[in-house]
C-alpha cells in the first residue's frame, strides 16, 4: 500500500489536524516507511511462537484473602440515621 498527499490531507482532515501541504509532503515518506515496516512484520513466521503479554514473564504476588476489620456492625450503625435489625434503615422510594 502507498500514501499519497491527498490520503495524507484526508486522514488529517478525519482526525481533524489542520496540517499545511508542506506538512503533508513531509509526512508522505514517512508513512510510506511505517507501512513498508508493517509489510515487513507480515512477512515474519510466527507459526511456532506463543503468544504472550509482555516480554519477560510475570507474576503477580498474591496475599492471603483474609477479614482484617470485620465484626464492626455495631459501631458502624451507631453512624446510622435509622438502623433495624442490624441493617441501615432507608425511606422507601418507590411506591
Amino acid at each position: 500500500m502507498s500514501v499519497d498527499q491527498a490520503t495524507v490531507k484526508r486522514v488529517a482532515k478525519l482526525a481533524r489536524i489542520a496540517i499545511t501541504d508542506e506538512d503533508a509532503a513531509r509526512l508522505v515518506p514517512e508513512l510510506n516507511n511505517i507501512l513498508g515496516w508493517i509489510e515487513q512484520l507480515g512477512e515474519v513466521d510466527t507459526s511456532g511462537v506463543e503468544p504472550m503479554t509482555a516480554v519477560i514473564a510475570n507474576s503477580l504476588r498474591l496475599r492471603d484473602d483474609v477479614v482484617t476489620d470485620g465484626g464492626v456492625r455495631d459501631a458502624v450503625l451507631a453512624n446510622a440515621p435509622q438502623a433495624e435489625h442490624g441493617f441501615f434503615t432507608v425511606p422507601k422510594v418507590i411506591d
